[in-house]
């Protein structure tokens, strides 16, 4: 399997004034590995094959295979060993909130169950952080919880539209609990939350419902209501459940 912009990635230097390629060269092998990694081509305890031959395989110098592993290593996907190689790490040790991580599991993230994962978690953080909000929220962050729902309001049924502004949403409602691990979580969940929010709303027959309890919760913050704010969260989680049931369902194998 060789990438498609072999032989570019062997030259360190470039003619005067022209860009190294390397860099995009080593994205499209850092992908490829992490690919069949996480379609089990190397299960969890094996070892990949060695430097020479991923050399060999796609093309590329030993200098960008050993980038490739570096970042592989980073995200918690491979551990090289001394003398030995490198192992392949169980799932459980994967950066699964990592963006990039979420975008080489692909499709199998649903058959990894990360997000009814991503959703327990919410459901321990989100209503109190709601809650939280309705209380401590300053005037400008209610005001930016707000414009985040008028954008999802206003998406007309473009859901990559209508996520981003979910997301948005979301990370402005944890960013205005002002609770410091809260505001933490904002930016370290914000891939898992991404992924998330995409598959229950491409599951979703329509977003009215969601739309209106977004607006709900809007206005239990604005009414400084904390029970409110709180349980319009949880009526938000309730609907990502249906949906998400929805989406991991159309995703399942057939029997």
């Amino acid at each position: 399997m060789e990438i498609s912009v072999q032989g570019q990635q062997d030259q360190s230097t470039e003619p005067s004034g022209a860009p190294s390629r390397r860099p995009r060269v080593q994205k499209d092998v850092t992908r490829a590995i992490a690919a069949e990694i996480c379609g089990d081509d190397y299960p969890a305890g094996s070892f990949l094959p060695r430097e020479n031959d991923l050399c060999e395989r796609y093309g590329v110098s030993r200098t960008v295979i050993r980038e490739s592993l570096k970042i592989l290593e980073s995200k918690g996907l491979v551990r090289g060993r001394s003398r030995v190689g490198t192992v392949v790490c169980s799932k459980d040790e994967w950066n699964i909130l990592d963006q990039q991580v979420l975008e080489w599991i692909g499709d199998r993230i649903f058959q990894f169950d990360l997000l009814n994962c991503i959703l327990e978690a919410r459901r321990a953080i989100e209503p109190i952080a709601a809650e939280l909000a309705a209380a401590r929220a300053t005037v400008q962050e209610i005001a930016a919880i707000e414009r985040a729902w008028q954008q999802m309001r206003d998406a007309e049924g473009d859901i990559v539209k209508f996520t981003a502004a979910d997301v948005a949403f979301h990370e402005s409602l944890l960013k205005a609990s002002h609770n410091q691990v809260f505001q933490q979580l904002a930016s370290i969940i914000q891939a898992g939350l991404k992924f998330s929010l995409q598959a229950s709303n491409e599951a979703a027959d329509t977003c009215g419902d969601a739309v209106e309890i977004h607006r709900q919760l809007v206005e239990a913050l604005r009414m400084r209501d904390t029970a409110a704010a709180r349980a319009c969260s949880c009526q938000l989680l309730d609907l990502a459940a249906r949906d998400l049931a929805v989406a991991v369902k159309r995703h399942s194998p057939p029997a």
